[in-house]
């Protein structure tokens, strides 16, 4: 899935015609306060259309609403007779939000965020390109300044919001899935810290040679998806800052056995450290260093 976040005065009038332009299942993510900022009238989830995706709002106190009676329900859906939905539920923040959408989705717009480290549009005069965390793909004083066809460009060739489960519905959608009897698994994340009394680490920062980590990742895969009874590989490594207790990188492996698809995930995690040019830079409490600098 590809994130984007438009950030601003308007950006709830530039999201609809940016959702129109993208090919491919779109979730909308509205975070902005009905009414706030630039007066613009709030979405519902009943008048955004997403492609089966959802549209969620924030009243001024700080809690989602649809538009329907709230409940002590943690989740409430409400499913129409054509097959499209609404609902109302909680998640621990956005990021949690995106990787359970991650997997059904091309493509998510979050509207009136400015915390998420994806790719962003910022919109209004006094914008800054440091008020946010992510990449800035366009900027402009109103909706009607952004180039849309420009912006769709730029977004296909931004970092994508890739989750294990992304990549397990893609190896279970794999031709030979029938001769399959095994998906096995690794994820890598970030560790605070190895002991008690270590200097925790706050982030790390990874950065990759464009081009060709991922040509070497892609070969890695091939090469290990030639091997017997081992029928699709799969792996993604995140770059930019991950924070402490986040995923970095996964390998998802579709096997005949588990024994093929356990191995075929250790040699795919272990190459991946070997081979690909992706350099990592640590954040502690006390310190920032290149990892590769020191090893």
């Amino acid at each position: 899935m590809q994130p984007i976040s438009i950030v601003g005065p308007g950006a709830t009038d530039l999201a609809g015609p940016l959702a129109d332009r993208l090919d491919g299942r779109v979730a909308v993510v509205d975070c902005e306060a009905a009414g706030a900022g630039d007066g613009a009238a709030g979405r519902t989830a009943d008048s955004e259309a997403t492609d089966g995706g959802v549209a969620l709002e924030r009243d001024p106190d700080g809690e989602e609403r649809t538009g329907r009676t709230a409940t002590a329900a943690d989740t409430t859906l409400a499913l129409g007779p054509d097959g499209s939905w609404t609902g109302r539920g909680r998640v621990d923040g956005l990021d949690d939000l995106l990787d359970g959408l991650a997997p059904e989705h091309d493509y998510l717009v979050a509207v009136g965020e400015s915390r998420l480290r994806v790719p962003t549009v910022l919109l209004g005069a006094d914008a800054e390109p440091s008020d946010v965390p992510g990449s800035v793909l366009a900027a402009a004083d109103a909706p009607d300044g952004v180039d849309l066809d420009r912006l769709v460009a730029d977004l296909a060739d931004a970092e994508p919001w890739i989750t294990r489960e992304t990549l397990v519905r893609r190896v279970e959608a794999s031709a030979d899935a029938d001769r399959s009897g095994a998906i096995a698994s690794f994820t890598g994340r970030v560790r605070a810290r190895d002991a008690p009394d270590d200097d925790p680490t706050t982030h790390l920062a990874f950065e990759k040679y464009e081009g060709v980590a991922e040509d070497r990742l892609n070969a890695i895969a091939d090469e290990i998806t030639d091997r017997d009874g081992v029928f699709d590989v799969r792996m993604h490594h995140r770059t930019g800052v991950i924070e402490a207790g986040e995923d970095i990188v996964f390998v998802v492996v579709l096997a005949g056995h588990r024994r093929e698809a356990f191995r075929a995930v250790e040699d795919g995690i272990d190459r991946l450290k070997d081979e690909v040019p992706i350099f990592k830079k640590e954040a502690t409490e006390s310190e920032t260093f290149w990892v590769h600098r020191r090893d």
